[in-house]
């Protein structure tokens, strides 16, 4: 029986802060400036600023 770990693994290519403008931004532009709460670029966002820290 294999055992599952209580953290997940870091991605092999972690969210970058450039990576996370680009996709505010296209995501904002779409949406007239606004980016929706719990969105993707909201989570892209949150990950660049945690760095692969946890």
């Amino acid at each position: 029986m294999t055992t599952k770990t209580s953290t997940p693994a870091i991605p092999p290519n972690p969210m970058t802060p450039a990576a996370a403008s680009r996709i505010q931004s296209a995501t904002a532009k779409a949406n007239g400036g606004a980016v929706p709460k719990g969105s993707f670029a909201t989570r892209a966002q949150r990950a660049a600023a945690k760095g692969g820290k946890r």
